[in-house]
């Protein structure tokens, strides 16, 4: 959700000192140089975990959401923000009470660094794969969007992913007792991708989950979704928007949690664990609303009119 950043030629240098980098006589670990320091304080905020429903936990940051899911036969990330963010996030998935060993999948729900960057590490750390849609596994392994991306200009590189497998939308991960399945979400970035599951609680209350990637139609300010080039992409993120609206959701978290009111969520959450305070089943269609307003007016400006 990004419209900061550096050049993307600068960028490039920027990925090749970390791809290249090896410890230092200091220790320093290459996986976990920072990115975008300039900007890391909005992605690093710590939040203390909550549990959201049954197995089903926040372990990010305050403007960061990163999910951790219990399969009762290991552990499934959603995200990993910032490298130097890593060591942070795994004290706090220790302090749910869960060990990095026994995290066998991280799913990637676009290749933008703010949720990206720390994955290689991650992977690492853990020895889980890394599970990715076809064009955001080209991303991740390059450690740098192309000229694709309607953000490209303002990206920041950062370490490849090597631990790595496609999946195919609608295939559905299995793990334990969950069942994920992907949902191909490009618009905000052509490799975009929403996840979708079944939380049960100790009480047998099963309700339906989405991490749904982001739909915000932000640019660089040079990439134009109104350019005639670009007409199979708008009809992309038009079915994405269509997709996202239509889905079976009690409880959505996304990747940034002011997308989806998650501050006032969490803080309820907090307060009385047993209130349910992340359930909501129009919460889906609100978000997908809200964001096809933004597109169409993106693309009205975009094309003179009137926004």
């Amino acid at each position: 959700m990004k419209n900061w950043g550096i050049p993307i030629g600068a960028a490039l240098i920027g990925m090749m000192s970390v791809v290249m980098a090896t410890p230092t006589a200091g220790g320093e670990d290459p996986l976990l140089r920072p990115v975008a320091p300039d900007l890391a304080p909005l992605w690093l905020e710590r939040q203390t975990p909550v549990r959201v429903h049954g197995g089903t936990w926040l372990v990010g940051f305050t403007h960061l959401n990163i999910v951790l899911i219990d399969s009762g036969a290991g552990l499934i990330l959603i995200d990993a923000g910032l490298p130097q963010g890593v060591p942070l996030l795994e004290k706090t998935i220790e302090e749910a009470g869960f060990h990095m060993r026994d995290v066998k999948l991280i799913l990637s729900s676009e290749p933008h660094y703010d949720h990206a960057s720390g994955l290689a590490a991650l992977a690492r750390d853990s020895g889980a794969t890394v599970l990715a849609s076809a064009s955001a596994a080209a991303v991740l392994r390059a450690g740098h969007s192309g000229m694709e991306d309607p953000q490209r200009t303002t990206l920041f590189a950062y370490p490849p992913v090597k631990r790595l497998r496609v999946v195919r939308d609608g295939e559905i991960i299995k793990l334990g007792n969950v069942r994920i399945t992907a949902r191909a979400s490009p618009g905000h970035t052509p490799g975009s991708m929403s996840w979708t599951w079944t939380s049960c609680d100790a009480r047998q209350d099963c309700v339906s989950m989405v991490f749904a990637a982001s739909l915000n139609s932000l640019t660089d300010g040079q990439y134009r979704y109104a350019d005639p080039a670009h007409r199979a992409v708008v009809q992309r993120f038009r079915r994405t928007l269509a997709m996202i609206r239509a889905l079976p959701c009690d409880i959505l978290i996304t990747g940034h949690p002011e997308h989806s009111d998650g501050a006032a969520k969490r803080d309820r959450q907090v307060a009385a664990p047993d209130n349910d305070a992340y359930r909501n089943p129009g919460t889906c269609r609100m978000l997908a609303d809200r964001y096809e307003a933004a597109f169409e007016a993106r693309l009205a400006q975009e094309a003179g009119k009137a926004p």
